[in-house]
């Protein structure tokens, strides 16, 4: 299979793809459709597919040359190759890789089976030992408790709670978002790190 970036026991992180190369907007429509995926992203609002191929797809297939590859990869189960949704691991410097942010949008059919942990500490484990970064950082909403225990499996640590302004309207946007993290110099490689499957969360 063409531009795959990293396989796990489970799973299998590829470029996503335009229509032209029998690709994933359709996929992506399908994902955002799904009001319980958007729900604290935007309240369980659909994305409409216009704006999936003129802003959303162009910042999937982005490449950033301080890492030498993108920043969000299609998520697919390796025995079924089903779409599953995405991972983020963007710089969050165009020009440095030293702080990449960590993220996860995943159907319905992948929660409560552990593939959004086991991606997470497969790039984790990628991006300190073959990218060059230095820290990963993830944001959810204090709320989003699923989330959050991913970030936690994850290996990453609670940082801090903050409040700010969003444009969308979101049950629990009152209690604020949270910020996690994890070093090099803090990482713990090994079993853990993501090259087998991970406990049953979202």
């Amino acid at each position: 299979m063409p531009g795959i970036f990293l396989e796990t026991d489970r799973l299998v992180l590829r470029a996503f793809r335009g229509d032209e190369a029998g690709g994933d907007i359709e996929r992506l429509v399908a994902l955002d459709s799904d009001p319980e995926v958007m729900r604290f992203i935007n309240g369980g609002r659909p994305t409409s597919r216009r704006f999936i191929v003129e802003r959303v797809l162009p910042q999937l297939t982005h490449d950033h040359p301080c890492i030498g590859t993108r920043g969000f990869w299609a998520a697919e189960e390796k025995a079924t190759g089903a779409f599953f949704g995405w991972f983020e691991f963007r710089p969050t410097a165009e020009d440095s890789a030293d702080v990449v942010e960590l993220g996860y949008r995943l159907n319905r059919a992948a929660w409560g089976h552990g593939y959004a942990t086991e991606g997470a500490r497969a790039l984790i484990c990628k991006g300190f030992t073959d990218l060059g970064v230095r820290k990963v950082t993830a944001d959810t909403m204090y709320v989003n408790s699923r989330s959050r225990r991913v970030m936690e499996k994850a290996g990453l640590l609670f940082v801090r709670r903050w409040f700010g302004e969003w444009p969308d309207s979101i049950d629990g946007w009152e209690e604020g978002d949270v910020e996690y993290a994890l070093e090099r110099s803090r990482w713990q490689g090994g079993p853990g790190d993501g090259s087998g499957p991970a406990d049953r969360v979202r």
